[in-house]
C-alpha cells in the first residue's frame, strides 16, 4: 500500500526554509570560526568565564542570541567562554539590572524597561510607540541621530554597568486568544503580557498589562489568565508557539522595532583583554545582522502566508487617533528629563527627515 504524503502547513514550510537559510548564511561566522580555529590549542591560563542571561526564553533565544554566543565561544579559542542562560533561569527578568550590577551576572541582553534599568532613558528601551516603522530605523537613530552618545552618557553615570550596543528586534502587534480586536473599544479589559512602555501607552485604551514569567505565557493564555500578548511580531508569535494558542492577530503595529541592548558588568568587562572585547563587540554586530534578516524575512511572509491566526484591523481613521495620542505621550516623556527630551527630539527629527525623503523611506 502506498504511503500517504502529508503536506506541511504554510507556516511550517516558511519557518523551515528560513531556519535552513540562517543555518547556512546568517550564522556563517560561527561555522567559519569553528573550522578556522579547529587546530589544537593550549591555553596556559584558565579561561575567563562569563554568565550571560537574556530576557528571552529558549525558543526565541535560539535566534536572538545563541548564534552570537556560539560564534564568540568558538572564536575565543579557549581563552574565554560565555555560559548562556535564558529568561528567569538565574534571576527574574525584572532583577536583571541589579544582578548585573552586583556581579551575579557578567552580561545581559535586554531592553531597559523590561530589566528595570535606573536611567532616565529606560522608557525608550523596548517599544516606544511609533518611534520606528522599520528595524533599520534603530540603527540609523543610534548611528546618525545621536542616540549612541546619549546611551553612553546615561550609563557612564551608573556604577558598575557598561552599555555596549543597541539593535533592532521585531515590530509590536497584539495577538489574542478568542477576543478579536476590530476597534479601540475591543481593547477594553483585555489582559495582555507585554513590555512596560507599550503597556503604559496602550492602557489608555483599556488594555491591562499583566506580568508573568516568559515561560508561563502560553499556559496563562490557555487557562484564561491572559487574553493575549502585546510583546512581539509575527515571527516570534509563530516561532515560540503563541500562534498555536492565539486565534487573532491585529495588523495595526504600535511600533516598527523593539530597542534591545547588550550590557556588561564593568568589573567583568575590564578583566577581558582588548582583543576579546573587540571579538565580543564584533559578534554583537553579527547578532544585530542576524536578527535583521530573521525578523524581516518572517514578518511579511507569516502575516501573508501563515495560516494559524485570523488577521483583524482597526480602521485607519480610528487608528489615526492612536497615532495622534502618541504625540502627547512623546511630549510627556520628553518633559521627564533633559536627556529624555534629547531622545524625543531625535525621534522627531528622524521622522521629519524620513517623510521629506519620501519613497522608499516613507
Amino acid at each position: 500500500m502506498a504511503k500517504k504524503t502529508t503536506l506541511a502547513s504554510p507556516s511550517k514550510t516558511i519557518l523551515a526554509s528560513r531556519r535552513k537559510f540562517l543555518r547556512t548564511a546568517g550564522v556563517g561566522g560561527a561555522a567559519v570560526a569553528a573550522s578556522t580555529l579547529s587546530a589544537p590549542y593550549v591555553n596556559a591560563q584558565a579561561p575567563i568565564r562569563w554568565r550571560l542571561q537574556t530576557y528571552s526564553g529558549a525558543p526565541l533565544g535560539a535566534h536572538v542570541i545563541k548564534p552570537q554566543i556560539d560564534a564568540f565561544n568558538a572564536a575565543a579559542n579557549g581563552e574565554m567562554e560565555i555560559e548562556l542562560y535564558y529568561a528567569d533561569q538565574l534571576v527574574p527578568t525584572a532583577e536583571l539590572f541589579r544582578a548585573l550590577q552586583n556581579g551575579t551576572l557578567d552580561a545581559v541582553q535586554s531592553d531597559e524597561a523590561t530589566m528595570a534599568s535606573p536611567v532616565d532613558i529606560s522608557v525608550f528601551g523596548g517599544y516606544f510607540p511609533f518611534a520606528t516603522r522599520y528595524s533599520l530605523d534603530v540603527t540609523a537613530l543610534f548611528r546618525y541621530y545621536g542616540l549612541q552618545e546619549i546611551w553612553e552618557e546615561a550609563y557612564n553615570e551608573v556604577e558598575n554597568v557598561t552599555w555596549l550596543s543597541a539593535g533592532a528586534w521585531d515590530p509590536l502587534h497584539i495577538f489574542t486568544v478568542d477576543k478579536p480586536i476590530r476597534s479601540l473599544a475591543d481593547m477594553q479589559g483585555l489582559r495582555v503580557f507585554g513590555v512596560p512602555t507599550a503597556g503604559r501607552f496602550l492602557s489608555k485604551y483599556g488594555l491591562i498589562p499583566v506580568t508573568v514569567p516568559w515561560d508561563d505565557v502560553e499556559v496563562a493564555m490557555q487557562t484564561g489568565e491572559l487574553d493575549g500578548v502585546a510583546w512581539c511580531g509575527f515571527t516570534e508569535a509563530y516561532e515560540v508557539g503563541w500562534a498555536d494558542v492565539c486565534n487573532y492577530a491585529l495588523t495595526n503595529s504600535v511600533t516598527g522595532a523593539w530597542f534591545g541592548s547588550y550590557f556588561a558588568n564593568t568589573e567583568s568587562w575590564e578583566k577581558v583583554p582588548p582583543h576579546l572585547q573587540e571579538l565580543y563587540k564584533i559578534t554583537i554586530d553579527q547578532s544585530h545582522y542576524y536578527r535583521l534578516g530573521w525578523y524581516w524575512g518572517g514578518e511579511a511572509k507569516l502575516r501573508v502566508e501563515g495560516e494559524k491566526m485570523e488577521l483583524t484591523s482597526i480602521p485607519p481613521e480610528e487608528w489615526a487617533t492612536v497615532v495622534k495620542d502618541a504625540e502627547g505621550f512623546w511630549d510627556e516623556v520628553a518633559s521627564s528629563s533633559e536627556r529624555a527630551g534629547k531622545v524625543v527630539d531625535a525621534f522627531k527629527q528622524y521622522a521629519a527627515n524620513m517623510e521629506k525623503a519620501g519613497y522608499p523611506y516613507r
